[in-house]
């Protein structure tokens, strides 16, 4: 009574062997036992065969005519990463076998052999590779899981950081527009700058916290109707550090930028900013592009100290202090990128993201 198939399942068998009446042999074999089955004679008949049956499985003589078994399966391993390799030789040698092995095989079996030394062998690879194929597809899932847990979780940051900031702000309608505009060309202009897409992310998401040292400031100062005393500009000076205290010293990532932002956007390039006096490189680069965006959305937007300023006016303020007030290079991408900028000033709240997708 002959045994039962120990195949896993019927599927695409591709043999490459050089011996016609081998490959004969082993293709009436292997259909008897319900898989389908090409036979190649070569290398290079092997490889065409394998691209476009992929199948999954290649039974595979190491000695062939031209190209060897091995460079197939260099080949297969590299394009079909999906199909499993078991080498037949009948050499009897551990080096080639080793090579095989490394080189992605997942058997090794010597000539002569039985059938049911060769089914084994397939069938313990298929089973191989039908693990395989069933950890990545577990692996890929999770990670899948880990992206959307990780945006939703961004997400919500990234509300808690605008609820925040509305409220550090004026605690209006308008300020909350603002808060939001200004993160947008914040983004733009790292974008434009030439930064990655999670830190123009990151940047977006960080900058409206750039004024919530404003907390600590009294209403009577931050409200104020007027132009400031210098003793009441001491104070509302004092909103960088507030902000910098705030969010510095966390350890994350997001926090230390909004951290940044707070504590180097009023500086400027000539050194007579604050809080520190920084002047040129000496600002971050978030530092330069946050001072652009803020003061051209703040000069655009009505204050209760003052109306809008007409955008052509408020170009001119900014033009005026390029290498003095606004990194110049800044200034020129902000420049460069005016169409963006006068569209995110226009569009509807919440602004869309503008910045091409990944």
């Amino acid at each position: 009574m002959s045994p039962p198939p120990l195949s896993v399942s019927g599927g695409q068998i591709l043999v490459v062997e050089d011996d016609e009446h081998v490959g004969r042999m082993l293709r009436q074999m292997l259909e008897g036992h319900g898989y389908a089955c090409a036979v190649a004679r070569n290398a290079t008949e092997g490889g065409r065969l394998l691209d476009e049956l992929d199948p999954e499985l290649v039974l595979c003589d190491v000695n062939l005519p031209g190209a060897s078994g091995l460079d197939l399966v260099r080949h297969a391993t590299a394009a079909h990463p999906d199909t499993a390799i078991v080498m037949v030789s009948g050499l009897d040698d551990p080096r080639i076998a080793e090579q095989a092995l490394t080189q992605g095989a997942y058997g090794y079996i010597i000539k002569p052999f039985t059938p049911n030394e060769l089914l084994i062998g397939m069938a313990n690879a298929l089973r191989r590779r039908n693990l395989e194929i069933e950890s990545r597809a577990r692996h890929e899932a999770l990670e899948e899981i880990v992206r959307a847990r990780t945006a939703a979780l961004r997400a919500s940051h990234e509300e808690t950081i605008r609820r925040l900031a509305s409220a550090a702000e004026f605690r209006d309608e308008a300020t909350g527009r603002h808060i939001e505009r200004m993160s947008r060309i914040c983004e733009l202009l790292a974008h434009k700058a030439g930064l990655g897409r999670e830190r123009c992310d990151l940047v977006r998401i960080a900058s409206p916290l750039h004024d919530v040292g404003k907390i600590g400031i009294p209403d009577r100062i931050l409200l104020k109707p007027g132009s400031l005393t210098p003793a009441e500009w001491d104070v509302m000076r004092r909103h960088t550090e507030i902000g910098r205290d705030l969010l510095g010293g966390a350890g994350a990532e997001l926090l230390d930028l909004a951290a940044l932002i707070a504590w180097t956007h009023h500086e400027k390039v000539d050194g007579s900013g604050y809080p520190r006096g920084l002047d040129g490189r000496a600002i971050p680069l978030e530092g330069r592009i946050a001072a652009v965006a803020d003061v051209f959305d703040a000069l655009t937007s009505e204050r209760v100290y003052r109306p809008a300023v007409p955008v052509d006016e408020a170009l001119e303020t900014m033009r005026a202090g390029r290498g003095t007030h606004f990194d110049a290079e800044v200034l020129d991408l902000f420049l460069d990128g005016l169409d963006d900028v006068l569209e995110i000033g226009s569009a509807p709240y919440p602004v869309p993201d503008l910045l091409p997708q990944p």
